[in-house]
């Protein structure tokens, strides 16, 4: 009887860490395109709103999808601050902690930070074409994890479980 117990235990074990895996594969589709609808948002206060960056970076966060608030969020909360901080600071210290608790991969972080390094330094102009870029090259992250989601979510779901069953079998 114990020994089914922690062959159960084994099994749902492994069975979750592939799910959680498999979870993160479908979730980074959907963060990504969060990210592109939010950045979509900071444009057009950018743009036809002729907002000020830290209005514009508190109006996005207040209207865009919970996913990604807390990166515009804190980066307004820095820039409002007044604590002399550019924008690219304020951006790279809110994208350290945003970042760890997303399913994003170091290519997506990299457009972010690619991204924040151009905040705040030149006219509304080159604002804009800095969002466009982030945004074009958010889309094809977009279309790659996709692909890469419908291939790994269902192989992590299954071996997950199958592993832990293998790993019962050999024990036993």
């Amino acid at each position: 009887m114990l020994k089914l117990v922690g062959a159960t235990m084994v099994v749902i074990a492994s069975g979750l860490s592939g799910l959680a895996v498999a979870g993160n594969y479908s979730r980074r589709p959907k963060e990504l395109r969060s990210l592109r609808s939010a950045l979509q948002m900071l444009e057009t206060e950018v743009a036809y709103g002729v907002t000020y960056l830290p209005e514009a970076l508190g109006q996005v966060s207040a209207r865009c999808d919970k996913n990604v608030t807390l990166l515009f969020s804190e980066t307004a909360a820095a820039l409002s601050s007044m604590s002399g901080i550019t924008a690219t600071e304020a951006w790279e210290t809110a994208l350290e902690k945003y970042y760890p608790g997303t399913a994003l991969n170091e290519r997506d972080r990299s457009v972010l930070h690619n991204l924040g390094a151009s905040l705040g330094i030149s006219d509304r102009q080159d604002q804009i074409k800095h969002l466009h870029l982030a945004m074009e090259q958010i889309d094809n992250e977009t279309a790659g994890a996709e692909e890469e989601a419908a291939r790994n979510v269902k192989l992590w779901s299954y071996l997950g479980f199958l592993g832990g069953l293998v790993l019962v079998l050999l024990l036993y």
